[in-house]
């Protein structure tokens, strides 16, 4: 689980910038992305990425976010350029509708339900259920269904929405993925333990109570807004698309 430190002594910084703020900070700003938790529950890793506090929450320097969502845009932009295997992961309920959309406009791999442990280090057993669910697939679609009995049809129909929720988005992920983009670190920790465990890179949202070492790109941002995560998704998405014209 992800350390959560005992509080200590905060710096407040100004609230009030001392220059212009960037178009892109402002936009950022707007969409919430520098609220971060509480300061009880902030990692210690974190205090780089950390502007300020207000109101007992600490404030993420969105200027260090312009910057690490750049590099994290730029090595996007390189592997979607040469075709390497990108999966999505995202399964907060206020999220995955957003995480299935862009994933699907990008035409890569997406979870948004539960992981499934061993999605990654088990990924020739997942394989194998995949197999099967897309045999189902086959059949129901060539009318096979129909030569069982209506007792079979209706086991091998909840076998098939079974399938399509835990790996209807990595059905076609033929291998293991190069690049994992997970925007929901704190949720999805054993994803990002199999990732690395794999030698799989992480682009990953890292709100303030996250240790951001466990992203070999992290980009500091509230991961918990839907505005937040939705500002971070389309500048990924818009990334993606461009690298693939």
């Amino acid at each position: 689980m992800i350390e959560e430190p005992q509080n200590t002594q905060e710096t407040v910084s100004p609230e009030v910038p001392t220059e212009p703020l960037s178009p892109e900070v402002e936009e950022m700003m707007a969409a919430g992305v520098h609220f971060g938790h509480k300061t009880s529950k902030t990692h210690p890793k974190m205090r780089p990425y950390i502007a300020g506090v207000r109101n007992t929450v600490h404030i993420i320097d969105l200027e260090r976010t312009q910057e690490k969502l750049k590099e994290a845009l730029e090595f996007l932009s390189k592997n979607a350029a040469e075709n390497k295997k990108i999966l999505f992961v995202g399964t907060k309920v206020q999220i995955r509708s957003l995480v299935k959309e862009a994933a699907q406009a990008c035409g890569v791999s997406f979870v948004t339900e539960r992981w499934i442990g061993g999605t990654i280090t088990n990924f020739e057993v997942i394989s194998k259920r995949i197999d099967r669910f897309k045999d189902l697939e086959r059949q129901k679609a060539e009318g096979e269904f129909e030569k069982y009995t209506k007792r079979e049809q209706l086991d091998f129909t909840r076998e098939l929405q079974d399938f399509e929720v835990k790996f209807g988005g990595i059905k076609n992920l033929n291998g293991l993925p190069d690049v994992v983009v997970i925007f929901d670190m704190d949720e999805n920790e054993t994803a990002v333990r199999e990732a690395r465990k794999k030698g799989i890179s992480v682009v990953g949202i890292v709100d303030t109570n996250i240790d951001p070492e466990h992203a070999d790109y992290p980009i500091p941002a509230n991961d918990d807004a839907i505005s937040s995560v939705k500002y971070i998704l389309d500048r990924v998405q818009e990334t993606l698309l461009k690298a693939k014209q």
